[in-house]
Formats: structure tokens, sequence, C-alpha cells
């Protein structure tokens, strides 16, 4: 299956939002010989990410190739995102034709700006679960770690766009290929200080 998965790019965006899930498709397309992931952002200027980092994107929404997923990640600041038209204008337009719309993060609050979560169940970082619910429209779904609605997929902060996108990959192709991207990946979360000691 020959995919293609974009993850659109914007100021301020959380790098890990999108590097997790960009690798975890990159080593799926790797190991099954075809597809690829590509970025895409509204113009071809170098994206300032909120850490600092910069990142050049491939293709601008005006030369983008057709997309079988798309990923929107989340941010610190979603100004840039939120305040452009031809941005929100262009999620909406892939919504229509992907097979899967996803989010990560925040990036949830880009589609509710869209209008793309109005009568379906979400989720977003803890610390944005207040803004999401603040549309009466959507269901928000606050302790899940991502949660899948028809062809909607959101999830909470960071890893968990990792965990979103090890299942997405199980959707797609099966199980067993996302248990290989995960081990591949080395994705066996331990974190330290769990507990006092």
């Amino acid at each position: 299956m020959n995919l293609t998965y974009g993850i659109y790019l914007y100021p301020e965006v959380a790098s890990l939002d999108f590097v997790g899930p960009y690798e975890a498709f990159d080593l799926s397309c790797y190991l099954l010989k075809s597809g690829r992931v590509v970025t895409i952002a509204e113009t071809d200027e170098p994206i300032v990410c909120s850490n600092g980092m910069e990142v050049k994107p491939q293709f601008t929404f005006d030369t983008a190739p057709e997309l079988d997923i798309l990923l929107v990640p989340g941010a610190n600041s979603l100004e840039a995102a939120l305040n452009s038209e031809k941005a929100i204008d262009w999620v909406r337009q892939q919504a229509d034709t992907v097979r899967f719309t996803t989010a990560v993060c925040t990036g949830a609050l880009i589609l509710q700006k869209a209008g793309l979560l109005a009568g379906k169940k979400a989720t977003t970082h803890w610390m944005l679960i207040e803004a999401l619910s603040a549309d009466e429209s959507v269901t928000v779904m606050p302790e899940m770690r991502y949660v899948r609605d028809g062809n909607m997929v959101t999830s909470q902060g960071v890893s968990a766009g990792i965990d979103m996108s090890l299942w997405l990959l199980g959707e797609l192709h099966s199980p067993a290929h996302a248990r290989e991207v995960r081990k591949v990946l080395h994705y066996d979360p331990a974190p330290p200080y769990q507990a006092e000691v």
C-alpha cells in the first residue's frame, strides 16, 4: 500500500509532536518498501519550532502531493496556524479527501477551528482540555491517550502522538506491522521518577 503521510508545519510548532510520528511513519515505509512522509507548510520558508529548532518544509500548500494521512501537530503558541485562513482552509480541504486526519496535542484546536471536531469525540494536552471543552459540540475525553471518531484521530501531548501513530499503522497495515515498527524504534517507555524511592 503506497501511502503518503503529510505533516503540517507552522511557526512555533512543537518539534517532538511531529518528529515522533514522522519517525514511526518513515520506518513503516522503509519496512514495507513503499510510501513516503512529507512535510508541508504555508510557504517554503524555514519553520522555527517552539524550541528554536529550524526545519525546512518539503512542500507548500500549493505544491503538496495528494495525501492519504494528514497529521497536525501542536504548539505552545497556535497563533500562526489559527490566524491563517489559508491554513485553516487547507486543513479542512485535506480532511475531505484523506483516509485519516490526525492531531497531536494542541493540534486538536486547529482541527476544532476548521470545524472538523463538531459532533466528534476528541482529546488534547491536559493543559488545553478546558479550551477544547469550551466548544460544546465536541465531546472531550481528557483521560484518553488518543481518541478515534470515524476518520478523525486526536491524541494527548507529545509521546501520546507516537502511541497514536503506532495504532494508526496497525489500522492501515496490521497490528503485527505496528509491533515491528515499535520494536525497531525501541519505543518502550519507562519514565524514571514515577515514585519516591
